[in-house]
């Protein structure tokens, strides 16, 4: 990818001996996992201690295949942004997915039903080009992997959709969702995901974000925040108490379910004892709760 990196300065003082022990990587942690503890531990165990299987569902498809386009779309001269370049660049960005998960063309009957959903994304991009005109916007940066370690230890991680800074030095962290907007009472779980990216653009450039907007293409909402250092401290500190949580959870076994709702869409309910399920046995009980990748 074009993405721009922001990450910790190498300290390793080059390439390591061979006959050097190996060191154990950090332990890390991106947005997405931290959202899997606080909705379901057991989730989150599922997920990156046990790193179980999870069979491609079309709704997240959609949403790869979207991103995709529009990380392309900005790729172009400001000119070619259009929405029918945006339309056209879709069958390159399906067949690039497809070619790193094959088992995505086996969600779909049959050539008609694969066209229908594309319309779907199509039309997603439709309201894209309702909520934002790319022609006028110069981002700094796309799918950018960022990156900060707290005084703990703990790396904090994630990949942003888009950063855009003016000539003031000012900069907005924008993430694209293909789904609706939540209802207000669920705004603040949503802006968990933008606080953490500000709180490692912060840590790890010193620049505070000025704007956190996130793009709702399901419903063609836009929801926009603008933190201060009082509001990255307090994430600061929610993200220690979740990660003491995790460490204690890993170190007890002790990774409880939570029932709700979004049980029905879980991958891992056959195995859930809220369910009537047995989780399998964990492999490295105890310890440290390693590397997560999500």
């Amino acid at each position: 990818m074009s993405a721009e990196t922001i990450a910790p300065p190498d300290r390793s003082g080059g390439a390591s001996d061979a006959s050097s022990p190996t060191v154990p990587a950090p332990p890390s942690l991106s947005p997405s996992r931290a959202s899997d503890f606080m909705t379901c531990p057991l989730l989150y165990r599922f997920r990156v201690l046990d790193r179980l299987p999870e069979p491609p569902s079309r709704p997240a498809l959609r949403g790869t295949l979207v991103h995709r386009v529009l990380e392309d779309l900005f790729a172009l001269p400001a000119h070619d942004r259009t929405l029918d370049r945006a339309i056209g660049l879709v069958p390159a960005a399906w067949e690039a997915l497809t070619a790193a998960e094959p088992e995505a063309s086996g969600l779909f009957e049959s050539a008609a039903d694969l066209a229908e959903w594309i319309k779907g994304a199509d039309q997603l991009l439709r309201t894209y080009f309702e909520l934002e005109d790319p022609q006028r916007l110069a981002p700094t940066a796309r799918e950018l992997r960022v990156e900060a370690t707290m005084p703990d230890g703990l790396v904090l991680r994630g990949f942003v959709d888009r950063l855009d800074t003016n000539s003031a030095g000012q900069t907005r962290v924008v993430d694209y969702k293909t789904g609706r907007a939540p209802r207000p009472e669920f705004e603040q779980r949503a802006l968990f995901q933008m606080r953490f990216y500000a709180l490692v653009l912060w840590r790890s450039t010193g620049v505070l974000p000025s704007v956190l907007q996130l793009l709702y293409l399901g419903s063609g909402e836009v929801l926009r925040y603008q933190p201060d250092e009082r509001d990255l401290r307090a994430t600061e500190r929610k993200v220690t108490a979740l990660w003491a949580a995790i460490s204690r959870a890993t170190e007890t076994g002790d990774w409880r379910p939570s029932p709700s709702r979004l049980c029905d869409w879980c991958s891992h309910r056959a195995l859930c004892p809220a369910w009537g399920g047995e989780p399998p046995p964990l492999t490295q009980p105890g310890g440290s709760p390693g590397l997560e990748t999500g």
